[in-house]
């Protein structure tokens, strides 16, 4: 069998797609990082950093939702959905981290911190999704 072909084969993951996906990871990691270096020393100038690694990273996760959605119409299936979800997810979470980070450096703590962490998670795991098996070929 030829790659592509088969049961066993999986498509591979366009690389623009994969820079899309993966750039919010660092950016978000940044932000939950800030974030709790905020928590620790009530230096406002982090949640600035954080404002913005959160916004940095929803032009990613924004981008790579549109290409997502897009990419349902051409392959459907299980992995697609799963996919989709999580990144919305990951931009629903982001976006309201980006409001919590708005308001006052008080007021943002600790729901900044806990939606960041979350964020992350769920870009982690749209990463998962899109990567696992991509790329791979069982051998018959």
């Amino acid at each position: 069998m030829q790659t592509g072909e088969g049961v066993g084969a999986h498509r591979l993951i366009n690389p623009l797609y994969a820079i899309l996906l993966a750039s919010p990871i660092p950016l978000f990691l940044g932000a939950v990082l800030c974030n709790w270096a905020y928590a620790t020393t009530y230096e406002i100038q982090w949640t600035n950093f954080a404002s913005w690694l959160v916004a940095g990273g929803l032009v990613f996760v924004g981008a790579a939702l549109v290409w997502t959605g897009v990419g349902l119409f051409s392959h459907r299936g299980r992995r697609g959905w799963i996919s989709l979800g999580l990144v919305l997810a990951a931009f629903v979470f982001g976006f309201i981290t980006a409001l919590f980070l708005a308001r006052d450096a008080w007021a943002a703590m600790p729901g900044s911190l806990i939606l960041s962490i979350i964020t992350l998670i769920l870009v982690v795991a749209a990463n998962w999704a899109a990567y696992s098996g991509s790329g791979s070929e069982r051998r018959a």
